[in-house]
């Protein structure tokens, strides 16, 4: 075996390994309920230290923006990068591979918090509205 250094695991995948190899033993080997507990506790733990990823969370990042002035009429700012955006959606997928609850959970924000610009949103159901869209649904046979 060489001395060469991995990359270390992210949580992520430290949970899914534990998991893997807790519910692998508990199918082959008798364990007291109430052992169950401290079984994936030390489990976790080993996983944790020998991934490496156990050693310090990541810091907290520092938005470009702040986040109250990060939602305009016209747009959203990304916390990310300071970038200007109409959608944000498809910019965190493309850039930085995020889904907007990663981007909304890494950030703090709320559930509701826009990914379309407010003016932009307006825009689109007006439209919607005026080729027909939204009044009731299909007439039966």
């Amino acid at each position: 075996m060489t001395d060469e250094t991995l990359p270390p695991i992210d949580e992520e995948e430290v949970l899914r390994m534990t998991t893997d190899i807790v519910a692998s033993f508990l199918t082959h080997n008798s364990v007291p309920a109430d052992s169950i507990p401290d079984l994936i506790r030390s489990v976790h733990s080993t996983m944790g230290e020998i991934s490496g990823s156990s050693a310090k969370p990541e810091p907290k990042s520092k938005p470009a923006v702040s986040v109250s002035k990060s939602v305009t009429d016209d747009y959203i700012v990304c916390l990310e990068d300071g970038k200007k955006l109409t959608m944000l959606k498809r910019y965190l997928r493309s850039q930085y591979d995020m889904s907007p609850d990663e981007y909304r959970r890494k950030w703090g924000l709320p559930s509701d918090y826009p990914m379309v610009a407010p003016a932009y949103s307006r825009k689109r159901s007006a439209f919607a509205k005026d080729i027909g869209l939204g009044r009731g649904g299909r007439k039966g046979k």
